[in-house]
């Protein structure tokens, strides 16, 4: 089943239109402390190890089902938008049922010349919070055991 797909002003409206809606932000720590979509919490999907080098979270799916209902709707962004198409296919495969992933993520998707294509979150002028508490990947491995 094709997962949806919206622009991030989109994905404010379906969430201010649903109160169980839940912004997961698949990007890593650093960037999440950095800034986020305003009640968005952070499971990393992958890690940075260098310049283009990503090295797959080994602890995603278990600290998203150990957190998250499979039922829940989800909107899961990244920074442009690919590593969470990819979260909401590792999400889908393993029986989420309600996942929307955000084109353009929090800073925008480029082209292959630079020019942004989609607006990102931020620039979209959406809420942002650089506040983490219990929405932080480390708080929430702790709720799933795994700290």
């Amino acid at each position: 089943m094709p997962i949806n797909q919206l622009d991030p002003p989109q994905a404010y409206e379906v969430i201010q239109r649903n109160p169980d809606a839940l912004y997961l932000d698949v990007r890593t720590e650093a960037e999440f402390e950095r800034g986020h979509p305003a009640g968005a919490i952070n499971i990393p999907v992958v890690f940075i190890k260098g310049p283009g080098q990503m090295e797959p979270n080994p602890d995603f799916l278990a600290v998203a089902e150990k957190t998250l209902a499979k039922n829940r709707k989800l909107v899961v962004g990244c920074q442009a938008g690919g590593r969470s198409q990819r979260a909401c296919e590792i999400l889908e495969q393993a029986g989420f049922t309600d996942l929307t992933n955000v084109r353009g993520g929090f800073g925008g998707a480029r082209d292959a010349s630079g020019a942004v294509v989609v607006t990102g979150w931020r620039d979209a002028g959406l809420p942002v919070s650089s506040d983490t508490g219990d929405a932080s990947y480390a708080a929430l491995r702790k709720r799933a055991g795994l700290a």
